[in-house]
């Protein structure tokens, strides 16, 4: 079986605990709407500090989440080993994007500008709050400071730049704020 290095990777959920005695295990996804994640074959975990295909023979919303059977893992002591591990799939199976269009794994790590050159820290990771997503960075050893900023995710009004090549944002914000 192929196994995939982190550059070619992105992660859209992780396992949770085990469900009933056949070996179905729980999934948190990251996805929206959170059911593809269900989508993609085959999910990658990482074992031995690589990513190896798991393959997943069902999936089903329960609840309010996901129960997910996997191939060969038939008891709940055989899931159970996978803990609480990382789901990932190559990024070559994620769909196109307009123009304009980021996944949140795209953002990640782009160190922040103001318009004025001006660091701001670099991007953690985006968080949902219902009006709009936001932006957590946090300031590096090169930033005007070490402050953590919540930026929100308003392209053209805040965000006003993003060039993946280069690993920058540009952002219409305070460094005071």
């Amino acid at each position: 079986m192929r196994e995939y290095n982190e550059d070619e990777v992105v992660v859209l959920g992780r396992f949770t605990s085990t469900y009933g005695v056949q070996g179905w295990i729980k999934v948190y996804s990251y996805t929206e709407p959170m059911e593809n994640i269900l989508s993609y074959s085959p999910w990658l975990v990482r074992k031995n500090g690589s990513w190896q295909p798991i393959k997943r023979v069902g999936g089903k919303k329960h609840g309010k989440g996901l129960v997910a059977k996997l191939d060969g893992l038939d008891t709940p002591e055989a899931v159970r080993v996978l803990g609480e591990a990382e789901i990932a799939v190559p990024k070559t199976e994620l769909p196109d994007l307009a123009d304009g269009e980021f996944y949140w794994s795209q953002l990640e790590n782009l160190l922040v500008y103001t318009e004025s050159g001006v660091l701001l820290g670099r991007v953690d990771h985006l968080m949902e709050t219902g009006a709009n997503d936001v932006l957590v960075v946090k300031g590096t050893e090169a930033s005007i400071d070490r402050e953590e900023r919540l930026i929100p995710w308003v392209p053209d009004q805040v965000v006003k730049e993003i060039d993946l090549d280069s690993g920058t944002m540009r952002v219409d914000w305070d460094p005071e704020f």
